[in-house]
């Protein structure tokens, strides 16, 4: 962070204040005078007023290291503030919000027709290269000795993250002009992971349609207030889950959301259960082929490693896209579909090698600007984008700093706040939290 964040302990007393244009944001500490403070950034800015006198310490101070001492600007629509506040947060920039009146067609009308163009050859040199890197890593996990299996698993599990980005390609109707086909790759792609393609092409299909939409969106929501006070149990697995075991999050969401036949429509159900044939068929058949030919070790070593490797990436990549303690999630009554693709999307570069792997997955405000966008175009819309829409685009390289926000800020909803942290709200129960502030590094 701009500064290391820490518990609270001291608290801005209220005085006069405005509501600004940007939502609350959640709240970041900084080293003033000595001590610990604790600062919420849009009460400090109102022109004029004299910052000092809003903090009052109210327990024994604590010497916190920090990257930079935030210095509040006078607006929060300046360039000045929002520069601050990404450098805080990891970000590398932080988006002006859109204009109410700007619609979603309105951007798309801006990208040139050629990135809607589906090139075969392109589609099937990414299948080709997810095949290959997929089958070199089986071949390095079989012939690295023990303490370089870490490495090769890390190689499998980002290859195999390729075969989903094909099938993703194939249910947004971007892979192939023929329908049979996409349906034919993108089950067959989503096996090894255990998806069953169409429950997950229905689920997502809506996740487009109701991006950041605090009830209808299908993906990860920040937690309920009501969830997390429910009982002391399921907090503390809320706290764990939301905490550190987020790089792996995804698993849980596979598994609630994709085998469930009551979460779908009647008119999706027979294809449903299609799906869900071809898993149980690939996990019947395919799982004792590899116990038999390799034990039950090697069943771990080549399957659920890598899958593993996977969900890391799946539960990273979506955290990182929609998840920053400025992107609001919001009523339907409140959402504006071009601001939350727009706005509420986040492109973050990663290592080449993982982007040439993912096929350029993370490429993503062009790909909720329209999903129609095949993989191997992302970068030319970007481009584009940039050009037209840069100001209010959110854009990251990723880093640790990045992660330790989202990690340990972005927790319960709060309308006002968009995210309050676990350990504001049950500071005795969340040493998860409290250990991932103190290990994680902060580097941007």
């Amino acid at each position: 962070m701009a500064c290391r964040i820490a518990d609270p302990s001291v608290f801005p007393s209220t005085g006069h204040h405005q509501r600004t244009r940007c939502q609350k944001i959640a709240t970041l500490s900084a080293p003033c005078m000595t001590g610990n403070w604790h600062l919420t950034w849009n009460r400090l800015l109102v022109k004029g007023v004299n910052h000092k006198k809003w903090v009052v310490p109210m327990r024994r101070t604590r010497t916190v290291h920090a990257v930079a001492a935030p210095v509040a600007p006078s607006s929060a629509d300046s360039a000045e503030y929002r520069k601050q506040l990404a450098e805080s947060y990891g970000l590398r920039q932080i988006g002006e919000q859109l204009p109410d009146n700007i619609t979603l067609k309105d951007v798309i009308d801006t990208l040139p027709k050629t990135v809607f163009e589906i090139d075969d050859v392109k589609a099937w040199k990414s299948v080709l290269l997810s095949v290959t890197s997929y089958a070199f890593g089986l071949f390095m996990i079989s012939k690295a000795p023990w303490y370089l299996l870490p490495f090769a698993w890390a190689w499998t599990g980002t290859a195999v993250t390729g075969f989903f980005v094909i099938g993703h390609d194939c249910a947004h109707k971007s892979f192939s002009r023929n329908k049979l086909v996409e349906d034919i790759v993108g089950t067959l792609a989503f096996l090894p992971l255990i998806y069953p393609y169409e429950p997950w092409r229905f689920k997502h299909d809506r996740h487009h349609a109701k991006t950041n939409m605090l009830k209808e969106d299908t993906a990860w929501h920040p937690v309920w207030k009501a969830e997390f006070d429910s009982s002391p149990i399921l907090r503390k697995a809320i706290i764990f889950g939301y905490g550190p075991f987020r790089p792996w999050m995804s698993i849980g969401h596979w598994f609630l959301w994709h085998f469930d036949l009551k979460r779908f429509r009647s008119n999706e159900i027979q294809r449903v259960k299609i799906s869900l044939a071809c898993v149980f068929g690939f996990m019947v058949i395919g799982w004792p082929l590899i116990i038999y030919k390799a034990g039950i070790m090697g069943w771990i070593k080549f399957w659920l490693m890598p899958w593993l490797g996977y969900h890391f990436w799946m539960s990273t990549f979506t955290m990182v896209h929609h998840t920053a303690p400025h992107i609001p999630f919001k009523s339907s009554d409140e959402w504006n579909a071009a601001q939350a693709q727009l706005n509420g999307t986040v492109h973050c570069d990663y290592p080449s090698w993982i982007e040439i792997l993912c096929h350029d997955i993370n490429v993503h405000i062009p790909h909720h600007v329209s999903s129609r966008i095949p993989h191997y175009n992302l970068r030319m819309a970007h481009k584009s984008l940039q050009e037209n829409w840069g100001k209010y685009m959110n854009e990251a390289k990723w880093n640790w700093r990045l992660m330790k926000t989202i990690m340990t800020l972005c927790h319960v909803y709060d309308k006002e706040e968009n995210y309050v942290a676990f350990d504001q709200l049950a500071p005795e129960e969340s040493q998860p939290i409290a250990f991932l502030k103190r290990v994680m590094p902060d580097y941007a």
